[in-house]
Protein backbone atom coordinates (compact mmCIF):
# COMPACT_ATOMS: atom_id res chain seq x y z
CA UNK A 1 0.00 0.00 0.00
CA UNK A 2 1.64 3.26 -0.67
CA UNK A 3 0.54 6.17 1.96
CA UNK A 4 1.17 9.50 1.79
CA UNK A 5 1.79 10.05 5.35
CA UNK A 6 5.62 8.82 7.14
CA UNK A 7 6.78 5.76 5.55
CA UNK A 8 7.08 4.55 9.38
CA UNK A 9 5.77 5.72 12.15
CA UNK A 10 5.36 4.81 16.16
CA UNK A 11 2.56 6.07 18.13
CA UNK A 12 3.17 6.25 22.03
CA UNK A 13 5.37 3.15 22.47
CA UNK A 14 5.54 1.19 25.73
CA UNK A 15 7.97 -1.96 26.40
CA UNK A 16 7.61 -3.17 30.09
CA UNK A 17 9.72 -5.83 31.21
CA UNK A 18 9.49 -7.94 35.04
CA UNK A 19 8.00 -3.96 35.76
CA UNK A 20 11.03 -2.22 34.39
CA UNK A 21 9.88 0.58 31.90
CA UNK A 22 12.34 -0.08 29.22
CA UNK A 23 10.43 2.40 26.17
CA UNK A 24 8.38 4.76 27.57
CA UNK A 25 5.89 6.24 25.35
CA UNK A 26 7.80 6.90 22.40
CA UNK A 27 6.15 8.49 19.58
CA UNK A 28 7.92 8.87 16.27
CA UNK A 29 6.78 9.90 12.54
CA UNK A 30 9.95 9.02 9.69
CA UNK A 31 9.11 10.58 6.28
CA UNK A 32 9.98 8.38 2.89
CA UNK A 33 13.69 9.17 2.43
CA UNK A 34 14.60 10.57 5.35
CA UNK A 35 18.24 9.63 6.80
CA UNK A 36 17.33 9.68 10.96
CA UNK A 37 20.14 9.31 13.59
CA UNK A 38 19.17 7.75 16.69
CA UNK A 39 21.32 8.71 19.53
CA UNK A 40 21.39 8.44 23.54
CA UNK A 41 23.71 7.12 26.52
CA UNK A 42 24.12 3.61 26.67
CA UNK A 43 21.08 1.53 27.77
CA UNK A 44 18.27 4.79 27.09
CA UNK A 45 16.86 2.12 24.81
CA UNK A 46 17.96 2.89 21.49
CA UNK A 47 18.52 -0.83 20.31
CA UNK A 48 15.28 -1.79 21.84
CA UNK A 49 13.17 0.82 19.78
CA UNK A 50 15.13 -1.17 16.99
CA UNK A 51 13.78 -3.89 18.04
CA UNK A 52 10.62 -3.60 18.27
CA UNK A 53 10.15 -1.95 14.97
CA UNK A 54 11.45 -5.02 13.54
CA UNK A 55 9.48 -7.34 14.95
CA UNK A 56 12.12 -8.88 17.19
CA UNK A 57 10.38 -7.38 20.30
CA UNK A 58 6.52 -6.56 20.97
CA UNK A 59 5.66 -4.07 22.81
CA UNK A 60 3.66 -3.82 25.91
CA UNK A 61 1.48 -0.61 24.30
CA UNK A 62 1.23 0.96 21.20
CA UNK A 63 1.50 0.30 17.84
CA UNK A 64 4.24 0.41 14.74
CA UNK A 65 3.11 1.26 11.24
CA UNK A 66 4.72 0.42 8.29
CA UNK A 67 3.88 2.23 4.56
CA UNK A 68 0.43 3.20 6.61
CA UNK A 69 -0.07 -0.52 7.85
CA UNK A 70 -0.19 -1.28 11.47
CA UNK A 71 2.28 -4.23 11.69
CA UNK A 72 2.57 -4.15 15.54
CA UNK A 73 1.54 -8.12 15.48
CA UNK A 74 4.04 -9.26 12.67
CA UNK A 75 6.69 -10.90 12.85
CA UNK A 76 10.27 -10.01 11.57
CA UNK A 77 9.99 -12.23 8.22
CA UNK A 78 6.70 -10.45 7.41
CA UNK A 79 7.91 -6.91 8.23
CA UNK A 80 11.12 -7.94 6.02
CA UNK A 81 8.81 -8.62 3.13
CA UNK A 82 6.86 -5.29 3.58
CA UNK A 83 9.98 -3.38 3.36
CA UNK A 84 11.43 -3.03 6.29
CA UNK A 85 15.53 -4.28 6.36
CA UNK A 86 17.97 -3.97 9.45
CA UNK A 87 21.73 -5.38 10.52
CA UNK A 88 22.98 -5.47 14.03
CA UNK A 89 25.83 -4.71 16.51
CA UNK A 90 27.33 -7.53 15.68
CA UNK A 91 27.52 -10.42 12.23
CA UNK A 92 24.69 -11.79 11.06
CA UNK A 93 26.63 -13.18 7.90
CA UNK A 94 27.35 -16.85 7.28
CA UNK A 95 31.11 -16.71 7.66
CA UNK A 96 31.50 -19.82 5.93
CA UNK A 97 29.65 -19.27 3.02
CA UNK A 98 31.45 -17.07 0.16
CA UNK A 99 29.93 -13.30 0.01
CA UNK A 100 27.75 -14.14 -3.47
CA UNK A 101 26.60 -17.19 -1.47
CA UNK A 102 25.25 -14.64 1.46
CA UNK A 103 23.71 -12.05 -1.03
CA UNK A 104 22.13 -15.10 -2.87
CA UNK A 105 20.21 -16.31 0.53
CA UNK A 106 19.25 -12.92 0.61
CA UNK A 107 18.05 -12.58 -2.71
CA UNK A 108 16.20 -15.82 -2.62
CA UNK A 109 13.87 -15.03 0.35
CA UNK A 110 12.94 -11.60 -1.58
CA UNK A 111 11.98 -13.28 -4.37
CA UNK A 112 9.86 -15.95 -2.51
CA UNK A 113 12.43 -19.17 -3.13
CA UNK A 114 13.30 -22.01 -0.50
CA UNK A 115 16.61 -21.14 1.33
CA UNK A 116 18.69 -23.39 -0.98
CA UNK A 117 22.70 -22.73 -1.70
CA UNK A 118 21.86 -26.06 -4.25
CA UNK A 119 19.09 -25.66 -6.00
CA UNK A 120 16.46 -22.98 -6.15
CA UNK A 121 14.34 -23.73 -8.80
CA UNK A 122 13.16 -22.20 -11.43
CA UNK A 123 14.31 -18.41 -9.20
CA UNK A 124 18.32 -19.37 -9.42
CA UNK A 125 19.22 -17.24 -12.16
CA UNK A 126 17.85 -14.40 -10.72
CA UNK A 127 18.47 -15.13 -7.28
CA UNK A 128 22.64 -14.78 -8.32
CA UNK A 129 22.06 -11.65 -10.86
CA UNK A 130 20.28 -9.84 -7.86
CA UNK A 131 23.29 -10.78 -5.35
CA UNK A 132 25.78 -10.04 -7.86
CA UNK A 133 24.22 -6.89 -8.88
CA UNK A 134 24.19 -5.69 -4.70
CA UNK A 135 27.61 -6.94 -4.28
CA UNK A 136 28.99 -4.22 -6.78
CA UNK A 137 26.71 -1.20 -5.65
CA UNK A 138 28.62 -1.95 -2.62
CA UNK A 139 32.02 -2.06 -4.10
CA UNK A 140 32.68 -5.91 -3.17
CA UNK A 141 32.62 -7.32 -6.39
CA UNK A 142 35.85 -8.30 -6.21
CA UNK A 143 35.19 -10.55 -3.18
CA UNK A 144 32.54 -12.30 -4.88
CA UNK A 145 34.12 -15.64 -4.04
CA UNK A 146 35.84 -15.15 -0.55
CA UNK A 147 34.64 -16.32 2.19
CA UNK A 148 32.75 -13.78 4.71
CA UNK A 149 34.87 -14.90 7.61
CA UNK A 150 37.72 -13.55 5.88
CA UNK A 151 36.61 -10.68 4.73
CA UNK A 152 37.93 -7.33 6.90
CA UNK A 153 35.59 -5.86 8.95
CA UNK A 154 34.59 -3.11 6.98
CA UNK A 155 33.85 -5.15 4.29
CA UNK A 156 31.16 -7.27 6.42
CA UNK A 157 29.46 -3.93 7.35
CA UNK A 158 29.50 -3.21 3.57
CA UNK A 159 28.55 -7.13 3.01
CA UNK A 160 25.38 -7.31 5.66
CA UNK A 161 24.11 -3.65 3.68
CA UNK A 162 24.22 -5.78 0.41
CA UNK A 163 22.07 -8.39 1.55
CA UNK A 164 19.56 -5.58 3.02
CA UNK A 165 20.01 -4.31 -0.66
CA UNK A 166 19.17 -7.99 -2.02
CA UNK A 167 15.17 -7.54 -0.68
CA UNK A 168 14.73 -4.32 -1.52
CA UNK A 169 13.97 -2.23 1.62
CA UNK A 170 11.83 0.65 1.69
CA UNK A 171 13.05 1.20 5.04
CA UNK A 172 16.79 0.24 6.35
CA UNK A 173 17.14 -0.08 10.18
CA UNK A 174 21.22 0.51 11.04
CA UNK A 175 22.24 -0.60 14.14
CA UNK A 176 25.67 0.64 15.15
CA UNK A 177 27.18 0.05 11.53
CA UNK A 178 30.97 1.67 12.63
CA UNK A 179 30.92 -0.65 15.21
CA UNK A 180 34.11 -2.40 15.08
CA UNK A 181 35.15 -0.38 11.91
CA UNK A 182 38.58 0.96 11.98
CA UNK A 183 39.08 4.43 11.15
CA UNK A 184 40.22 3.77 7.77
CA UNK A 185 37.40 2.21 6.85
CA UNK A 186 34.32 4.65 8.59
CA UNK A 187 34.77 7.40 5.53
CA UNK A 188 34.03 4.63 2.91
CA UNK A 189 31.29 3.07 4.76
CA UNK A 190 30.00 6.28 5.03
CA UNK A 191 29.87 7.04 1.48
CA UNK A 192 28.23 3.59 0.72
CA UNK A 193 25.41 4.81 3.43
CA UNK A 194 24.82 8.11 1.72
CA UNK A 195 24.98 6.25 -1.82
CA UNK A 196 22.20 3.90 -0.69
CA UNK A 197 20.23 6.79 0.48
CA UNK A 198 20.23 9.30 -2.29
CA UNK A 199 20.53 6.63 -5.14
CA UNK A 200 18.00 4.46 -4.43
CA UNK A 201 15.73 6.66 -2.52
CA UNK A 202 15.92 4.49 1.18
CA UNK A 203 14.63 5.61 3.68
CA UNK A 204 17.39 5.13 6.62
CA UNK A 205 17.38 5.16 10.81
CA UNK A 206 21.00 4.73 12.21
CA UNK A 207 22.00 4.61 15.97
CA UNK A 208 25.58 4.98 16.01
CA UNK A 209 27.83 6.29 18.91
CA UNK A 210 30.20 8.40 16.59
CA UNK A 211 28.85 11.66 16.78
CA UNK A 212 30.90 12.79 13.84
CA UNK A 213 29.26 10.03 11.54
CA UNK A 214 25.56 10.76 12.88
CA UNK A 215 26.31 15.04 11.75
CA UNK A 216 27.67 14.19 8.50
CA UNK A 217 25.26 11.99 7.29
CA UNK A 218 21.59 12.44 8.85
CA UNK A 219 18.62 14.96 8.36
CA UNK A 220 16.96 14.55 11.66
CA UNK A 221 18.34 13.07 15.22
CA UNK A 222 16.33 11.49 17.58
CA UNK A 223 17.48 11.83 20.87
CA UNK A 224 16.48 8.84 23.59
CA UNK A 225 17.09 9.12 26.86
CA UNK A 226 16.12 6.55 30.05
CA UNK A 227 13.39 5.21 26.69
CA UNK A 228 11.86 8.21 26.08
CA UNK A 229 12.12 10.36 23.04
CA UNK A 230 14.01 13.73 24.94
CA UNK A 231 13.80 15.64 21.09
CA UNK A 232 13.45 14.81 17.27
CA UNK A 233 15.18 18.21 15.11
CA UNK A 234 17.36 18.74 12.74
CA UNK A 235 21.03 18.26 13.92
CA UNK A 236 21.83 21.87 14.84
CA UNK A 237 18.54 22.33 16.77
CA UNK A 238 19.46 19.13 18.85
CA UNK A 239 23.03 20.15 19.34
CA UNK A 240 22.13 23.58 20.48
CA UNK A 241 18.99 22.28 23.26
CA UNK A 242 19.88 22.76 26.66
CA UNK A 243 17.97 19.78 27.52
CA UNK A 244 19.81 17.04 25.30
CA UNK A 245 23.05 18.64 25.88
CA UNK A 246 22.19 17.74 29.75
CA UNK A 247 21.14 14.74 29.72
CA UNK A 248 23.50 13.25 26.52
CA UNK A 249 26.15 14.97 25.02
CA UNK A 250 27.16 15.99 28.65
CA UNK A 251 26.69 12.34 29.81
CA UNK A 252 29.26 9.85 29.09
CA UNK A 253 28.27 7.27 26.58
Amino acid sequence: MSEPGPVLAVRDLHLSIGGAVIIDGVSLAVPRGEMLGVIGPNGAGKTTLFNLLSGVMRPTAGTVHLAGDDVTARSVDARARAGLGRTFQTSSLFDGLTAVENVRLAAQAALGGALSLVRFPGRGGAATERARDRLDQVGLAHHEHTVAGGLAHGDKRKLEIAMLLASDPHVILLDEPMAGVGSADVEGLMDLIRRVHREHGTTVLMVEHHMDVVLGLVDRLAVMHHGQLLACDSPEAVMADPTVQSAYLGATA
